[in-house]
């Protein structure tokens, strides 16, 4: 039995029996003293109301990113808790996975365990037969955990998911309440949060600067909120934007990507927001945009510095209004789109500069994300590279090749201009050269990174050398556009390009 004294029997009565026996509960549950107490309670309630011999109480931690196992109540009696815990990403219980992502109650009258994986149900003499998962929803809506009632005849639950919908809504009020006037530091209880794992978000790496990115990303995985992922090119910003769509809220809906420097402004306006039939000239049918492809899901405008002034505003209005007009309409629709927005320049020089709004730059910049080079991920180097290794051998349909110690070591002192792509490329490239299995440092095209220290060169050879070097980072940097790495540089475009005819850099080289 728990602590809090148990009403009659919930189950069975007449709705105005029932209606004071739930106010009756409503009202021990606002004096527990502590959250076991209120969480106790609320599975013992759960299980009652439901007539179910079995209830189950998961929470989020603070960071969105645990889901703990917090009262169990079996057979009538409250269930020791077990300190294991689930990441919230999570798959392998679909039905959990699925109730708490999509914000939705998830009622089975027939439950199949040859089409269900109902491995978070405990072990009982019959199997279970119906489920009611609803998620537990805060103030705003958002869900924080999930309430789950099981019973091992065939029924339809349905019937009392909105009062415990209603019981587990008070419970979180009363939980939060709990917490703030004992001042806990965790907004739910249960372990302490453990560090995100790398493999759970689909990224590697474990260096410190990797670390926080990850903790970074466990803080918007379930809320709403429009995010800046800055960094060089070829840091991986891409790869963080589908991380935090497919292990969040929104895993199960569309994942669009638009690169706003790869469109002119008239083809990038209609791509994004779509257009009706005559809005110009080859418009011949309605066609709808980017942010209609996305409705509930996630939009990724990459290299959102390259996006015209005209365009941001029209941004910034579907960011604060949730509106979009299409070209040639009249009318506005809604739309529920998270913008997931990414850059390598920095976009409060440009603001400063007058080539990017102010008031969308705040907009985007709520919660940024900041990439690290791969030069200050030392640790990671060796991990990608034999990672991106055994991608290519499994590619070739070949044996996985041995690595040199001469070969990780010289990989281990480059600095990476380009970053994890450079990296990639690099690997790639030495796998298809390897022909005894083994990769050994001819097989990695290194060799411009230490001419410039050939003691065989003159001085006019050396600084040509560093010129060749600089320009080429630069390049790289801007994803190989001339303009903006011309201005980086401090040059005219037309020096920038006579020196590239120079020094022999082209397209290729980037």
């Amino acid at each position: 039995m728990s602590s809090l004294e148990t009403p009659a029997d919930l189950a069975g009565l007449v709705p105005l029996q029932g209606t004071e026996a739930l106010l009756g509960r409503f009202a021990e549950l606002a004096w527990a003293g502590d959250p076991d107490a209120l969480l106790g309670g609320l599975a013992e309630t759960a299980a009652q109301l439901a007539d179910c011999p079995l209830s189950q109480l998961y929470l989020l931690d603070a960071t969105h990113t645990r889901l703990t196992l917090s009262a169990e109540w079996l057979d009538g009696r409250l269930q020791a808790r077990e300190a294991a815990s689930l990441p919230s990403d999570y798959d392998g219980e679909q039905l959990l996975q699925y109730c708490l992502s999509q914000n939705r109650r998830l009622n089975l009258a027939t439950l199949d365990p040859s089409l269900h994986r109902t491995g978070f149900l405990p072990d009982a003499p019959r199997p279970w037969r119906s489920l009611l998962c609803l998620p537990l929803q805060d103030a705003q809506g958002h869900a924080t955990g999930l309430l789950v009632t099981a019973t091992a005849t065939t029924r339809d639950l349905a019937e009392v998911a909105d009062s415990l919908a209603h019981l587990g809504r008070f419970a979180v009020g009363q939980l939060q309440l709990l917490q703030r006037s004992r001042r806990t530091p965790q907004a739910l209880p249960g372990p302490a949060p453990v560090r995100p794992c790398a493999s759970g978000y689909g990224l590697i790496g474990e260096s410190p600067r990797m670390r926080a990115v990850y903790g970074l990303i466990g803080k918007v995985l379930h809320n709403p909120v429009s995010v800046l992922l800055t960094g060089e090119t070829g840091t991986g910003k891409e790869l963080v934007a589908r991380a935090i769509h497919d292990c969040g809220s929104r895993r199960s809906r569309a994942f669009v990507v638009q690169n706003c420097a790869a469109l002119p402004e008239h083809l990038l306006e209609s791509e994004l927001f779509g257009y009706r039939k005559g809005a110009f000239t080859g418009a011949e049918r309605d066609r709808e945009g980017l942010f209609d492809a996305a409705d509930g899901g996630t939009l990724f405008l990459d290299e959102i510095g390259d996006m015209p002034l005209a365009l941001q505003a029209k941004l910034l209005r579907v960011l604060q209004e949730g509106e979009v007009r299409p070209l040639g309409s009249t009318r506005t629709h809604r739309v529920d789109v998270r913008i997931l927005a990414a850059t390598h320049q920095d976009l409060r020089q440009c603001v400063e500069d007058g080539r990017f709004r102010e008031d969308l730059y705040y907009r985007l910049s709520l919660f940024p994300i900041e990439l690290p080079p791969l030069r200050e991920r030392d640790q990671d180097i060796l991990r990608l590279a034999r990672h991106f290794a055994e991608k290519a051998c499994r590619f070739l349909q070949r044996d996985p090749c041995r690595w040199s110690d001469a070969a990780l070591e010289q990989l281990a002192g480059y600095a990476f201009p380009g970053n994890v792509r450079e990296l990639k490329g690099l690997v790639e490239r030495a796998v298809l050269l390897c022909d005894a299995g083994e990769l050994l440092p001819e097989h990695f095209n290194l060799q411009q990174a230490s001419d410039a220290n050939d003691s065989t060169l003159n001085l006019r050879e050396r600084m040509e050398r560093v010129e060749r070097n600089l320009l080429l980072d630069c390049l790289r940097k801007n994803g190989g556009n001339q303009s903006q790495a011309a201005r980086e540089l401090g040059l005219p475009r037309r020096t920038l390009l006579y020196r590239m005819e120079r020094l022999s850099i082209s397209p290729g080289d980037l």
